[in-house]
């Protein structure tokens, strides 16, 4: 999806900072180098009028004596960068310095975006999605099976916990594959530490990579954040309507949090309101599903029944596994 204005806002202000810093520092070298070669104050101002002529010729369809003037201004350039060079400067030490030399700090070359304003918008939504230093070590290249059994079996469906663990995994491959094709929500329940969280991890890294924009909350703090947009007097920047319409929102852990009837009912509004306007969904849950409706209500479960993909996971707690492996 395209960036929200405060995204964006966000984005140019890092870019107005950087030229401003920029212009800072060619006045510190302008000033720091007239000093020490007055000749040099000269040769700029000497541009500087032959240009404004030069312009204004131009603008007045005016051909005669362009080429003259373009010599003049080239042959002062030559005989400042040899000064800049003498006097042991670089020879564009006098040039605005830039961070980026394909768009020179402006994000933009032409109409399209540069790809430093790409790298920006990525960094941008890695940092706002809840997500960014845990990414690192929990994405798709660090997801093991060795953890799930070949011997633990899912009762209702005979699979093993690796087989249901593989499934989820293609699952969730297809799931960022399609995803701008399609659109799905994952529902991912089992017991404790089996690798819920890791998977939903593994999808956010991939789209965060592709600049789309996820948001991650643990349910305790989704449900805490909506009561504070609720029930405060002055309205936070627009971060409910930001839950609604973000590309893939992860509500991690439902089911720990304090229910009550002010929590049912905004699951129920954040999940019909991110149906109806198309933007996917991943829910994990320690709940059984016998017991989600009970928790939550029958019109819940019912809205995730028929609009999640269902994904069980079994098996051992991989934290544990890892703690006697020595955190391998």
């Amino acid at each position: 999806m395209p960036l929200h204005n405060f995204q964006y806002d966000t984005i140019m202000r890092e870019y107005n900072r950087r030229q401003a810093q920029n212009r800072r520092l060619l006045e510190e070298r302008q000033e720091e180098a007239y000093v020490k070669v007055p000749r040099l104050r000269e040769i700029d101002e000497e541009v500087a009028t032959l240009s404004a002529r030069k312009a204004r010729g131009l603008l007045s369809g005016k051909e005669s004596g362009l080429s003259d003037l373009k010599a003049a201004i080239s042959l002062l350039s030559e005989e400042r960068e040899a000064l800049l060079i003498i006097n042991g400067y670089p020879k564009d030490y006098l040039e605005l310095p830039c961070t980026c030399p394909l768009c020179q700090d402006t994000g933009y070359i032409g109409s399209k975006k540069c790809t430093c304003f790409k790298k920006a918008e990525i960094e941008l939504l890695y940092t706002q999605s809840n997500l960014k230093e845990i990414l690192e070590k929990e994405n798709f290249d660090h997801f093991s099976f060795d953890y799930y059994s070949d011997t633990i079996k899912n009762e209702a469906t005979g699979q093993t916990a690796r087989d249901t663990a593989r499934r989820a995994y293609d699952t969730a491959r297809n799931f960022v594959r399609d995803f701008d094709s399609s659109f799905e929500n994952l529902f991912l329940y089992g017991d404790t530490g089996v690798g819920k969280t890791f998977l939903s991890h593994c999808v956010a890294h991939e789209l965060l990579e592709s600049a789309h924009c996820v948001l991650y909350f643990s349910a305790f703090d989704l449900f805490d954040m909506l009561a504070a947009s609720t029930f405060s007097k002055k309205k936070e920047n627009g971060g409910e309507e930001f839950i609604y319409d973000c590309d893939l929102l992860i509500i991690d852990d439902l089911g720990t949090e304090l229910t009550n009837s002010f929590v049912s009912s905004q699951l129920f509004l954040c999940i019909n309101e991110r149906i109806m306007r198309r933007k996917s969904t991943i829910i994990s849950t320690n709940l059984k599903l016998e017991n989600f409706s009970e928790t939550y209500s029958e019109r819940t479960f019912s809205r995730i029944a028929s609009n999640y993909h269902m994904l069980k996971l079994i098996g051992k707690d991989i934290r544990i596994q890892k703690i006697f492996s020595g955190g391998k």
